[in-house]
């Protein structure tokens, strides 16, 4: 796979409209943009419950990274963006079950608030695939 691109998609139709991608791909290195709590028709998760919304984030870069040929072992940087700071350590509560062996650099972040009010945290992770690129899960 190295030098190609490889766009990785969940079906959101703003991907088109908007112009991004859920996940590329190049070579080894694979980013995973802003993933918001949502379920498969744009509802959001875990309305009011930080915990519940970062574990719907990782759900779905889970499955980014698993289409992308990867898996969460190989994420080497997480960023935890948060409309409440004070929330950071529930985040990392839900991070944690994701990321414990991997054990990526991090980054926790507030802003003063997202596209859609009732997403709480929205997480964006970078992977680098060592190896094959095959994914040990």
């Amino acid at each position: 796979m190295t030098g190609q691109r490889m766009l990785v998609s969940n079906g959101n139709p703003m991907e088109k409209t908007v112009g991004f991608s859920r996940a590329v791909r190049v070579g080894s290195f694979i980013a995973v943009g802003g993933t918001a709590p949502v379920d498969q028709d744009g509802n959001t998760v875990g309305v009011g419950d930080v915990f519940a919304q970062t574990v719907q984030c990782f759900e779905i870069i889970k499955a980014a990274l698993e289409q992308a040929g990867s898996g969460l072992e190989d994420i080497v940087r997480t960023r935890v963006i948060l409309t409440d700071i004070d929330n950071w350590k529930e985040a990392i509560e839900a991070r944690k079950a994701y990321c414990l062996d991997a054990r990526p650099v991090d980054t926790i972040m507030a802003v003063s608030r997202f596209v859609n009010p009732e997403w709480l945290v929205e997480i964006e992770v970078d992977a680098v695939v060592a190896g094959s690129g095959s994914s040990q899960e």
